[in-house]
């Protein structure tokens, strides 16, 4: 297991410098690094870390939502309104739409297991939105849209899973009921109420607990986070609660509640911890791509894809219509919704796993979609937000 972590953390690392040398985004060398050293290809990586990709994947992501929610500024969302809301939902509808109406023209597959597999891929990926837009926050680059963005990037994975439960339901001949709609607006209502009560627990034990070392209020904040994502499990076979939203309601709570010293310390303190949560986090979703059901996808894969992307871009320009935002900012929104990993990476196997028989078809597509997004997205916000966004 030891050799793993040297070979993830190191070869990652080095990939990553090199690929920035080459004014490349990092992630693509840690995702060629996962792709390379996992168990489809060289095979390097012990069975006993895959076993727990998932669970790493998932720490990786809580570290970078602690700091997310450290940096949103909750007046800026404010100011946003409409928007924010419409993008957390509307983007990722209009996404399934386009694979309903041409996935099975494509593939040959009935409309059930069409929205199935739109569900798996209209995601966004948190893992590559959300650092880039904190970093953009901290640099005070595109006033409220990274705010925006980062928030509504937080809510579509809630909202894109539990689609995907009720179409696999739908597809395994089962009925969908209403009250698994139902289940999104409650799941993340409850999440942000979570997330704020406890929150405030954290910024009184602060507050009233003197002699707390920097470092130690950055475990309890940790700590709380991971009781945060096990109350959803927990909670689950009665209502719906998103443990990811918590987490950022509690880190939001601590930015507006505590002294203005403490959440910029623990600010710090997670932006250090994501340098090596983000290496492991892309290398083992690399690792997690089965290269050989890429090359099964075909060009047809490759269409349905980039028609799929067309439908998303169409629903983030219509939830940015008739704001204040430019015609370059608008486009920066439509770039930074494109990018797809973790959730793909998590669920694009369950169709499989389960026995359906679009299974093997939902995860080449999935596969290659972030293959091809990932990287275009990353390097797409970077480059864009120089030229597309304002400063201050």
């Amino acid at each position: 297991m030891l050799l793993s972590f040297a070979i993830i953390l190191l070869i990652g690392m080095l990939a990553a410098a090199l690929f920035q040398k080459l004014h490349l985004p990092g992630i693509v060398g840690m995702l060629l690094t996962g792709v390379a050293t996992g168990p489809y290809v060289l095979n390097l990586l012990d069975t006993s870390v895959l076993g727990i990709s998932s669970q790493l994947r998932q720490i990786a992501l809580i570290i970078i939502l602690i700091k997310a929610g450290l940096t949103l500024n909750l007046s800026d969302l404010k100011k946003v309104g409409r928007p924010a809301v419409m993008m957390s939902f509307v983007p990722a509808c209009a996404e399934v739409v386009g694979y309903v109406l041409l996935a099975p023209m494509l593939f040959g597959i009935s409309r059930a297991e069409a929205a199935l597999m739109g569900a798996v891929l209209s995601a966004v990926s948190p893992a590559v939105v959300v650092p880039r837009m904190v970093s953009l926050i901290e640099r005070k680059t595109g006033g409220s849209i990274p705010q925006m963005i980062l928030a509504g990037a937080s809510c579509d994975d809630v909202f894109v899973i539990v689609l995907f439960s009720s179409f696999v339901t739908m597809v395994q001949g089962g009925k969908m009921e209403i009250l698994d709609f139902v289940s999104i607006p409650v799941s993340i209502f409850c999440g942000i109420l979570l997330g704020i009560l406890v929150g405030m627990g954290v910024c009184i034990l602060f507050c009233y607990v003197p002699g707390i070392h920097e470092m130690k209020k950055a475990l309890v904040v940790l700590g709380v986070a991971f009781l945060l994502m096990a109350v959803e499990d927990a909670l689950k076979p009665y209502v719906a609660v998103s443990g990811l939203l918590a987490v950022v309601a509690m880190a939001c709570m601590l930015k507006r509640r505590s002294r203005p010293e403490i959440p910029a310390d623990l600010s710090g303190k997670f932006g250090k911890l994501w340098i090596a949560a983000e290496i492991l986090l892309f290398v083992l979703v690399g690792a997690a791509v089965d290269i050989r059901y890429t090359l099964a996808a075909g060009l047809p894969a490759v269409g349905m894809i980039v028609a799929a992307l067309v439908f998303r871009s169409l629903g983030v320009l219509l939830c940015t219509a008739g704001t204040q935002f430019t015609a370059k900012e608008r486009l920066f929104c439509v770039i930074s919704y494109l990018p797809k990993a973790t959730v793909q990476a998590a669920i694009g196997s369950v169709p499989l796993s389960l026995g359906l028989p679009c299974g093997k078809l939902v995860l080449s597509v999935a596969v290659l979609a972030i293959i091809i997004t990932a990287p275009l997205g990353a390097f797409g916000i970077d480059v864009s937000s120089k030229h597309l966004l304002r400063n201050g």
